[in-house]
């Protein structure tokens, strides 16, 4: 990106087409006219860890001091399709997230929660399918109709091969599964998002600001496609389709990124997609700060560095937040560090006036420029993505994780040369760090989460287990919707591994090819 901006970089800005006001096509400066001054964005806190007990109380503890939405962090078990008593999940419960294997860890996540009226957002993908029917049978014993559930699946499983990695099945099957969760929200959850387009972990791994918001939007086009293909209707599914993206340290380079991310995603539904309806057209998205760029050096200056971040990402008209906390590069959040990074958002929210105005920069020279240049990197990148074959090809071919990877390098040098600067790290540098306190997690939380799998083996009736099973692989062989046998084999207790098992046998599992 260029680093000077003068007023000759807008000498062809098209005022009416570029800007227009708050609410307006091609929604450049928001999807909605009054923006927060009518509702404030939603303030989520990322949060999972240890057992679902554990888990639970924490969510208590967040929505007791002000938090308006949920959103659950999985364990990699979870994330990978493992049962916590599978070999593979040694160690690993409960580390990275709440560990969830069946639905009765579902039930004791959301004890004494009202899932029919909070909205909660679910960090999961591969088995997205199984821990969203997981989330449904337990609001529905809790007395929820399906239809009033509220709430995210991110379930964006073409950015787990383009930069993640927890993929587990190939990708047109995988993308076959996203497909089936988006016509089934179409049909039952009409206010549920099925599948949240994430530009955040594109950019954790190393990633440009261009680079992200051009290949979150590829993927993006890429399910509206696929679910065209299906025979649905775009505007049966596309209202419903929402997006994630992170918020880096240049202020003003991310503000225009997600004033350009609304206007193409309008532009392109409007006349590639022959969409009608304006929610279609509207892309919405939720925020999270930038992990990486967390230090664990002197890592209070995270505080700071989180409140700038949010700043833009309201600046940029985000619809949902989440800020991360100062201990996240050392471990998951305490208790201590996650109350500060809630208060951080009720502070922008309150205090600094900032929600009163929709798009205070629009109009700037300077975050116009950057704007259009945004798109135009954008649609450049595009172009290249068709001729390489499109997403799927793109993702075989190691097309995204080339272009990623140099940017990683460029970045990695420019922090070498000291041409950036990360205070504590590579200057600034003060030998005598204050420590903080890291949270703990205990070897019993997973011994706690064995002996609830063994009692829930024990006590189900396996004959019912094996139908569902059966029923799941018949679905996936005749290549028909298979979200209502998973909500039946959820229902009856079959555990998510014993979901993915059946699903490989019948898709097979996918090795990525060394590409480069």
């Amino acid at each position: 990106m260029k680093s000077v901006y003068t007023s000759e970089d807008i000498k062809n800005l098209n005022p009416s087409k570029d800007l227009g006001l708050p609410g307006e096509y091609p929604y450049t400066r928001g999807i909605h006219k009054t923006m927060y001054q009518g509702r404030l964005w939603t303030m989520r806190q990322f949060s999972g860890f240890a057992t679902p007990r554990e888990t639970n109380q924490r969510y208590k503890f967040l929505l007791a001091r002000g938090q308006t939405g949920l959103s659950v962090a999985f364990d990699m078990p979870t994330l990978m399709g493992f049962d916590a008593d599978h070999p593979k999940s040694l160690g690993e419960v409960g580390h990275c997230g709440v560990n969830v294997s069946h639905l009765k860890d579902m039930e004791i996540l959301f004890d004494g929660i009202p899932m029919k009226t909070v909205s909660t957002s679910m960090t999961i993908n591969s088995p997205a399918p199984m821990i969203w029917a997981m989330y449904m049978a337990t609001a529905e014993k809790q007395g929820a109709k399906l239809a009033e559930l509220r709430g995210t699946l991110q379930n964006d499983i073409l950015k787990e091969y383009i930069a993640q990695k927890e993929f587990i099945f190939p990708p047109e099957p995988s993308l076959k599964l996203v497909v089936d969760t988006i016509e089934f929200a179409a049909k039952h959850l009409p206010e549920w998002n099925p599948v949240s387009v994430s530009g955040y972990h594109i950019r954790e791994a190393g990633s440009t600001a261009a680079q992200e918001l051009a290949f979150t939007l590829a993927d993006g086009f890429a399910y509206v496609e696929a679910s065209l293909a299906r025979g649905m209707e775009v505007d049966e599914f596309a209202p419903r389709l929402s997006f994630f993206f992170d918020c880096h340290n240049n202020f003003f380079e991310e503000i225009a990124k997600f004033r350009a991310a609304r206007r193409i995603w309008a532009r392109h539904m409007k006349e590639k997609y022959k969409a009608k309806s304006e929610r279609s057209l509207w892309l919405r998205f939720h925020t999270q700060t930038a992990g990486c760029t967390l230090t664990s050096q002197q890592p209070e200056n995270n505080i700071v560095r989180v409140a700038y971040q949010a700043m833009a990402a309201v600046f940029g008209g985000t619809q949902s937040l989440h800020t991360n906390s100062l201990d996240e590069t050392l471990g998951l959040p305490t208790e201590r560090a996650v109350h500060i990074a809630l208060r951080t958002q009720q502070i922008l929210a309150h205090e600094t006036k900032v929600p009163e105005v929709a798009d205070p920069l629009g109009g700037s020279y300077y975050v116009e420029a950057l704007t259009n240049q945004m798109e135009e990197e954008a649609e450049d990148y595009f172009k290249r993505i068709a001729e390489e074959g499109g997403v799927i090809e793109s993702i075989k071919n190691g097309f995204f994780q080339r272009e990623i990877s140099k940017a990683a390098y460029q970045q990695q040098k420019a922090l070498d040369a000291k041409e950036e600067i990360i205070v504590g790290v590579n200057d600034f540098v003060d030998e005598s760090d204050k420590k903080v306190d890291v949270l703990e997690i205990h070897p019993e939380f997973e011994e706690e989460q064995k002996k609830t799998i063994a009692e829930v083996r024990r006590s189900r009736d396996n004959n019912a287990v094996k139908k569902s099973l059966d029923a799941i692989q018949s679905a996936a062989k005749k290549e028909e919707n298979v979200m209502p046998a998973i909500l039946e084999a959820t229902k009856a207790y079959v555990t998510l591994g014993e979901m993915i098992d059946a699903l490989k046998e019948v898709y097979g599992e996918y090795r990525e090819p060394v590409v480069f």
